[in-house]
């Protein structure tokens, strides 16, 4: 596996590195694909490690999962750009996270449950009064196809953080001029 090539801007604070997970909302999901590679953006939750996203359980990207569940994983978040008197000094702040696993097919209804509940809880916080049972995973069904809720796990086999931090002054504000 391939490491970060510039150093500088690793990051192997575990901490900041799963609060960042926990924290931002959408990431890339990379699948081997038929002729090109599949990149598809997901609402995803870090939990007990592992990062935990549902779909439909149809289309695309169910079916390339079963062909290949070999998977990459990008979470990423601009925060600006670095000014600097020399423009070819100028850069961006960021925080970048990749890992690398196997999507697995969650089969236990309880744990689908619960990151479903995780999900939930992390993009409508306290909108619904009673969580989710495995008893409505197992018995749901897509109004669009039929098809049961598909949730996936993947634990990170290996994981890369980068970043490029900056002090908030020091990012770019429009009608801001050197």
């Amino acid at each position: 596996m391939e490491h970060v090539g510039y150093k500088q801007r690793n990051c192997e604070d575990k901490e900041k590195i799963h609060a960042f997970l926990a924290e931002t909302r959408v990431g890339v999901v990379g699948i081997s694909g038929d002729e090109y590679p599949y990149a598809v953006p997901v609402n995803y939750v870090w939990h007990r490690d592992s990062i935990y996203f549902h779909g439909m359980g149809s289309g695309k990207k169910v079916r390339l999962l079963e062909q290949n569940p070999n998977v990459s994983f990008t979470v990423y978040h601009e925060y600006g750009t670095v000014t600097d008197p020399v423009p070819c000094k100028a850069d961006t702040s960021y925080m970048s996270v990749m890992l690398f696993g196997t999507a697995e097919k969650v089969k236990e209804a309880e744990e689908a449950a619960e990151a479903l509940q995780k999900l939930m809880e992390k993009f409508t916080p306290g909108f619904y009064k009673q969580p989710i049972a495995p008893l409505l995973v197992e018995r749901y069904r897509s109004s669009m196809d039929g098809n049961k809720v598909a949730v996936y796990r993947i634990v990170p086999k290996h994981l890369t953080a980068k970043e490029n931090a900056a002090d908030p002054q020091a990012l770019f504000k429009h009608g801001q001029h050197s």
